[in-house]
């Protein structure tokens, strides 16, 4: 094993860097795929569908729980045994899921596996105190690709190994894999000193803290709840739509729709290059607004035949983009806030944005069981609407952070 570095001495070589995004997209992934396989829980365990799909919701209030309760160590604890034990756990609840002789058991395993999954927001903090400021950009771009790129073929996995093998076989895959990155960043992590010497429950009181202080924070918070909420609603109800007398898709047919999502990978660095020049606002506001054109294109996907899963396909492609670039715009305004406590202010932020998540999965899912596909997209144009009734309400008191600017003006919000 290494001796411990500080950030100044240590380095990410190539090797280490693709593993680290590697993990950064098992981890994501594993809170994602369990949306393609929802219908073949529901039969093959005999349950209602929207019973199933608490699975998802499981998995989502555990992410979110995660980062709350996890995410914070990472200034407390070395990095290195944190992040393996994290992953070990992950990999023996999906162990778990995989043997469940029951829905509670699996919704339990899913709990659990999901908050332990956080590590991809233990990995970039860590990243960005061993890299040099000016790798630091491309060192950040990389991990997210890589968390893309877990959340993109996720269901693509989810969908067709369940297919062609049952439900419990991803859970299955999911574990070892998880497992075998484990072992293998338990030799290849350099050790690390905690940057921190706080207790605990300071750690846990910081992200609160910061909350009650910060309304541009808080104002960052209420998007991403809901356009994340929107989104998480139509995956979620998504997969039941599609499978469902309607379409009679097998759930293989999810992991293809979800492979249109790669466009989003194209499409964010776009997104960030225009919060570089002028600032976090008019990519929020477009956005939002994106998120209610797609709940008007997704509503066509009620038609049915090729028309339905074209505008199915566009719909999902425009949600994603507007998700991912909200996401961007919120992370550069949010980190111009303190530069001293990125990753708790991280912490906040993430926990409300899987919170509107896992709500918004739970609501999808009733509402397409209950009143049909034309209720989800009514959803996610409610709450989108309800963030931009909250962004057209915005004053700001002078001028607002531009990028990943280290200053911030006082905002009225």
């Amino acid at each position: 094993m290494s001796s411990p570095l500080s950030a100044a001495d240590a380095s990410i070589d190539r090797r280490l860097l693709f593993l680290l995004s590697l993990t950064c997209g098992v981890a994501v992934g594993n809170i994602y795929f369990p949306q393609a396989v929802s219908p073949l829980v529901a039969s093959g365990m005999g349950v209602a569908p929207d019973s199933a799909a608490l699975v998802v919701t499981a998995a989502q209030s555990g992410y979110a729980a995660g980062n709350f309760l996890l995410v914070p160590l990472g200034d407390r604890f070395p990095h290195r045994p944190l992040i393996v034990a994290m992953l070990a756990v992950t990999g023996a609840a999906m162990l778990g899921a995989a043997v469940a002789p029951g829905p509670a058991w699996l919704i339990g395993a899913s709990a659990v596996a999901g908050v332990t999954t956080v590590v991809a927001q233990v990995i970039a903090p860590m990243a960005a105190g061993l890299v040099a400021a000016e790798r630091r950009g491309a060192v950040m771009g990389t991990l997210l690709a890589g968390s893309i790129g877990g959340i993109l073929l996720a269901r693509t996995f989810g969908g067709l190994a369940g297919e062609r093998l049952g439900w419990r076989a991803p859970y299955l895959i999911a574990a070892v894999a998880t497992l075998a990155i484990a072992a293998a960043l338990a030799f290849a992590l350099p050790a690390t000193v905690p940057p921190s010497r706080q207790s605990y429950p300071a750690l846990l009181a910081a992200p609160l803290r910061l909350l009650r202080e910060e309304p541009d924070l808080r104002r960052s918070c209420l998007y991403q709840a809901t356009l994340f909420g929107g989104f998480q609603a139509v995956w979620t109800a998504l997969a039941l739509y599609l499978t469902g007398p309607e379409y009679g898709f097998g759930v293989q047919a999810v992991g293809v729709l979800a492979l249109v999502g790669a466009g989003t990978m194209a499409a964010t660095p776009a997104a960030g290059r225009r919060v570089d020049r002028r600032g976090p606002e008019p990519v929020s506001l477009v956005a939002i607004t994106g998120t209610i054109a797609a709940a008007g294109v997704l509503a066509l996907g009620a038609l049915g035949g090729a028309p339905g899963l074209a505008a199915l396909a566009a719909g999902t492609l425009l949600l994603e983009v507007a998700m991912q670039s909200g996401m961007i715009a919120n992370q550069a305004r949010i980190f111009a806030l303190r530069p001293d406590a990125r990753s708790r202010v991280n912490t906040a932020y993430m926990t409300c944005a899987f919170l509107g998540g896992s709500t918004g999965s739970w609501l999808g899912a009733g509402a397409c069981t209950r009143f049909g596909w034309t209720a989800v997209c009514a959803l996610v144009a409610l709450l989108a609407c309800a963030a931009l009734a909250r962004h057209l309400a915005h004053r700001p008191a002078r001028a607002e952070p531009r990028g990943n600017g280290e200053a911030k003006a006082p905002s009225r919000s």
